[in-house]
């Protein structure tokens, strides 16, 4: 019985780690509910298969539309939707016949839809469903004579997706937030048993072990920046989001940190950090281990286990005395005196463990506020005074950021764009065909959603196309088993719903093969299938990805090098006022909040990752455009990573006991911030004018080798500060020499 729960909670832990948030899991879950309950209350009217089919598309437009995080304003939005979508059922039935007048219309539609998302999510989501609807009309051909039917069609729509989203699926910030607790909860625990087996790994092991490595860090940081997401809208004050952030970023860069210094430790030389960011990164050799290292990697592993076993039941209900005594085993490492006799590396991997398990207990008192204190030891209580300290220190603080105005600004572009690209859609597609040319604009319009430049385009265009040619396939495969059985067949379309959108994050390609699959079912429920009806539908979304690409070629185009260089931009200044604030804060400087600052540097390099997602595409015929483009992000990953880590020791400063400041590393800082400034001005071509170089040299390490021994023994802080600085000081020398950017060395400067 207990080994079938553990496998039970296994496996959910598993899942819940790939979905954070359960976010697409709710999405398809709450969709395909709608959009069944719509098709039982039509069926109880004895509806025709035609208005089937558009309360179907109806309800699962009026659901998945509405984007808001809070309940009132989802029922705001909602209640603007049913009126919007009757007056585009209106104008789409009335302009059926009418040719011309009726797409003169779709493109200024079409504009105004896009336009729209300007004012945030409601203006997207009432452009999303106006578009959508008029859509609907042109796929089922209303006519002035069906409307009373529509309408009915689109109230009970309107009515099953308002059911399913207050009553039967129910999504507040509250709930998101705490299903994304439990998938960064089951993302640690993973990250910790991938961190255990890179212990043991074999050399033919390694490689495997390494890659999972990146992708559970990855993950991690992925479902870090989703909390922060939601933090704002689903904690009770600013105070408690700010505090819950703060043990969310101590988290990560605890689980980070750990990685690296186990890299370290089971290596001959030192590891580069690089080599957790970026794939196919040289591996360090494995050092020789003597038997009495054995018996302390018996003990590190041990461990391990442990500290994987206090990170998963870090559930409230999930607790009792041996888990706290587990976790101040752990927490003893914080004090030199219980390190166990090793090297200096391995040494290093038990103060991470104590890290790590420091950052739970704070997880755990953020999270749930105070907890028994009556089997802590003097090593927990240091540890909770100091998050008490901590917690005293939070301020909130808001930023605002000003937009792009006229038509520098993304939706008003992106609107001239769409239109014109649906402009040339419309006269295509009725050359291809003069009743199914809508395919061609739908197209059109999808591959320019979520997407800022040319290359993105591009590559969504080409997805798109994929997806569509192989769920052509599979509709033809299922037409032909399906006949005349129309529940079955209606099944079959809310299964391809809940796929595809379940996948959309994870694959455009994979939710266009869903949706055209389900489009071969539709038709069959109409009566309008035929093998050329699904070529015509490749047909028409090849053109229609076409006229996207020429659009976004001509009209106010967003070249993808700019875009990718904007956003290199962003994130360098971002890291030099991370690296700055913390070197400040270090050298005894005033205290500011630095995790503020290192989540926007999160959130800049996460834009980077996304706009550099073309050149780094399979079908981009660059090679080595790509590795350039590869390898640079992992830089920026590795630079992140050790600004992150010195932001959080900064932050120690002002109220540790074992933290203090140190005046020496602001020579250190000051040229590191030179640096990306430097590197920042080629970037914007600005340095042109200035002709300064970046500055490389030994200055760093010199304080690692000049200061006295006990200072600066392995593991102290003043020994960790440095090596991050040190690292780097590295990275960014290794972004100029990248980017191109002159370097000139410590003796080159002498010399002139």
């Amino acid at each position: 019985m207990a080994a079938t729960r553990r496998t039970r909670t296994s496996t959910w832990d598993r899942f819940a780690a790939s979905d954070p948030g359960l976010l697409r899991l709710m999405a398809g879950l709450r969709t395909v509910g709608a959009i069944g309950l719509a098709l039982l209350v039509l069926a109880l009217f004895h509806t025709a298969v035609t208005q089937l089919v558009a309360g179907a598309m109806a309800a699962m437009v009026f659901t998945f539309a509405i984007r808001e995080k809070d309940v009132r304003g989802q029922a705001i939005t909602l209640g603007f939707a049913l009126p919007v979508a009757l007056t585009a059922m209106s104008l789409g039935a009335l302009l059926n016949s009418r040719v011309v007048a009726g797409d003169a219309f779709f493109v200024l539609l079409i504009f105004g839809a896009v336009y729209s998302r300007r004012f945030g999510d409601r203006g997207t989501a009432l452009g999303l469903i106006g578009f959508q609807v008029y859509f609907i009309s042109l796929f089922v051909h209303a006519t002035v004579s069906a409307l009373p039917g529509l309408y009915l069609t689109l109230a009970i729509a309107f009515a099953c997706s308002a059911v399913v989203r207050f009553a039967v699926v129910p999504e507040t910030p509250e709930r998101t937030l705490g299903r994304l607790r439990e998938a960064f909860r089951a993302r640690f625990a993973q990250l910790v048993a991938t961190q255990a087996a890179l212990l043991d790994a074999t050399p033919e092991q390694l490689d495997k072990v390494l890659d999972d490595l990146r992708k559970g860090t990855a993950r991690l940081h992925e479902t870090a920046l989703m909390i922060q997401g939601q933090l704002e809208s689903g904690t009770r004050d600013a105070a408690t989001a700010a505090l819950v952030q703060r043990r969310i970023a101590d988290a990560e860069i605890a689980a980070e940190r750990l990685g690296v210094l186990l890299l370290n430790a089971r290596s001959a030389e030192r590891a580069d950090t690089l080599t957790l960011h970026l794939p196919n990164a040289p591996v360090p050799p494995a050092a020789n281990r003597t038997r009495a290292e054995d018996a302390t990697t018996a003990t590190l592993r041990r461990d391990l286990n442990t500290l994987h076993l206090v990170v998963s039941r870090l559930t409230p209900d999930q607790r009792g005395t041996t888990l706290a005594h587990l976790r101040n085993r752990l927490l003893g490492y914080r004090d030199e005196e219980n390190l166990p006799p090793a090297s200096h590396a391995v040494q290093d991997v038990f103060r991470g463990i104590g890290e790590a398990a420091r950052s739970v207990l704070g997880l755990r008192l953020a999270l749930d506020g105070p907890q028994d204190e009556s089997d802590d030891t003097p090593e927990t209580t240091r540890s909770r005074e100091e998050f008490e300290a901590e917690d005293v220190a939070i301020v909130g603080s808001e930023d605002t950021e000003e937009d792009r105005t006229g038509l520098q600004r993304r939706t008003t572009r992106a609107a001239f764009q769409v239109a014109v690209g649906s402009t040339l859609a419309i006269i295509g597609g009725e050359f291809l065909s003069s009743q199914r040319w809508y395919w061609a604009v739908l197209t059109c319009w999808v591959v320019f959603l979520n997407t800022a430049s040319t290359g993105e385009i591009l590559v969504k265009g080409y997805r798109r196309l994929l997806g569509t040619v192989l769920g052509v396939v599979a509709g033809v495969a299922l037409a032909g088993l399906v006949g005349n059985h129309t529940w079955t067949a209606f099944a079959l379309v809310l299964l391809f719903i809940f796929g595809m959108f379940f996948t959309a994050p994870l694959s455009y390609a994979l939710m266009s093969f869903f949706v055209t699959a389900m489009l071969g079912l539709l038709y069959t429920l109409l009566n309008t299938y035929s093998l050329s009806v699904l070529v015509l539908r490749i047909e028409e979304t090849a053109l229609g990805a076409a006229c996207g690409i020429i659009a976004a070629v001509l009209v106010l185009p967003v070249h993808t090098d700019r875009r990718t260089d904007e956003h290199l931009a962003t994130v360098l200044a971002r890291l030099r006022d991370v690296a700055s604030a913390a070197v400040t804060q270090l050298s005894g400087g005033p205290a500011v909040d630095l995790l503020d600052m290192a989540r926007d540097l999160d959130t800049a390099l996460d834009d980077l990752r996304r706009s550099t997602q073309p050149l780094i595409h399979p079908i981009t015929p660059l090679r080595v455009r790509r590795q350039t483009a590869r390898y640079l992000v992992a830089l920026l990953e590795t630079s992140a990573y050790h600004a992150r880590s010195l932001a959080a020791t900064a932050e120690l400063v002002p109220y540790s006991r074992t933290v203090a400041a140190d005046p020496r590393l602001a020579r250190s800082g000051r040229r590191i911030a030179h640096n990306i400034d430097v590197i920042v001005a080629h970037v914007r071509d600005e340095s042109a004018d200035t002709g300064d170089e970046v500055e490389s040299g030994a200055s760093i390490a010199a304080m690692l080798e000049g200061s006295n021994s006990e200072t600066l023994r392995s593991g102290s802080v003043t020994y960790r500060v440095l090596r991050h600085l040190q690292r780097l000081d590295e990275g960014v020398v290794g972004l100029a020499r990248t980017l191109d950017v002159p370097v000139t060395g410590r003796e080159e400067r002498k010399a002139a």
